[in-house]
């Protein structure tokens, strides 16, 4: 009986191993096809890619002609001279640029080839695109060259420009220096012509003059302006150009300081006095201050 159950258990092990083995070949088979697959679609997004970069290229390229077209119709001997100095300027800035372009564009090309070179996806196709771009970027670069000769030979030259640029803007900030000096010469000389024409006047009684240390009183003493420093407060400021009369609101009005008695007068406007200046240049000649006393 145990010898019957031990075969029955071995040709069971024998039936099972092939199946095992055969799962396990067709998971191996499995992965193999995924990795091709992900390769496959690898190559296709780099093809695609590399394809997209030479249409691109392709575009800027074409792009740039079609700018030189626009520049060769411009740049000549005979246009040139009816062109301004900032036109001219502009027209050379464009070709500069444009040959800038040329040369990125040539890098771009480079590079792209070597890299498809490097790759499966390098075909005859690829091959005429690249001949074509690199065909068309010569073609531009001696037109470049061309129209640069026309530039130098319409005696167009950006060194020279730059010079007359930076003559101009030296010239422009002299000028600008001299004419801010000018203005602030003349405030300042407004200044000092204000200030020449600034007077200062007070009316105040007695008490009030003596508080502010205007005046000076005592007994059996007359009294008097003192000199020195007033309490320029209680002045008030004024242009003894447009000075002509002072209100002292006062039945009563005395001037206390040094002016000519012929170049004022004290006046009746109502039931108050007003001083009335008659010749401004002799009245404030000696001074610029004016103290009235009033009652």
């Amino acid at each position: 009986m145990k010898k019957i159950l031990y075969f029955a258990l071995l040709l069971i092990g024998v039936a099972v191993m092939p199946a095992c083995q055969r799962s396990n070949q067709l998971q191996d088979e499995a992965s193999r096809q995924d990795s091709i697959n992900a390769a496959l679609q690898d190559s296709i997004a780099t093809a695609n890619a590399e394809k997209d970069s030479l249409m691109e290229l392709m575009g800027d390229i074409a792009d740039g002609m079609a700018q030189i077209k626009e520049l060769e119709d411009i740049v000549s001997v005979n246009n040139l001279s009816g062109e301004t100095p900032d036109r001219k300027k502009q027209l050379r800035d464009d070709i500069v640029l444009i040959q800038q372009s040329i040369n990125r564009h040539k890098d771009r090309l480079n590079e792209l080839e070597k890299r498809l070179k490097q790759s499966t996806n390098y075909n005859a196709s690829m091959q005429r695109s690249i001949a074509n771009l690199k065909a068309q970027l010569e073609d531009q670069q001696k037109t470049i060259n061309g129209l640069t000769e026309q530039l130098a030979a319409a005696h167009i030259q950006i060194k020279n420009l730059n010079q007359s640029v930076d003559s101009l803007n030296t010239v422009n900030k002299a000028v600008t220096k001299e004419k801010e000096a000018a203005q602030q010469e003349s405030k300042q000389l407004t200044a000092e012509v204000d200030n020449l024409n600034t007077c200062y006047y007070v009316v105040g009684s007695k008490k009030e003059l003596k508080a502010n240390k205007i005046i000076e009183t005592g007994f059996l003493r007359k009294t008097k302006i003192l000199q020195g420093d007033y309490e320029m407060s209680y002045f008030t400021k004024a242009d003894r150009r447009t000075l002509s009369e002072i209100p002292l609101h006062s039945k009563k009005a005395e001037v206390m300081t040094n002016h000519p008695k012929d170049s004022y007068e004290i006046v009746d406007h109502g039931n108050v006095k007003t001083l009335r200046i008659l010749n401004a240049a002799k009245f404030w000649e000696k001074s610029n201050f004016l103290v009235v006393k009033v009652d």
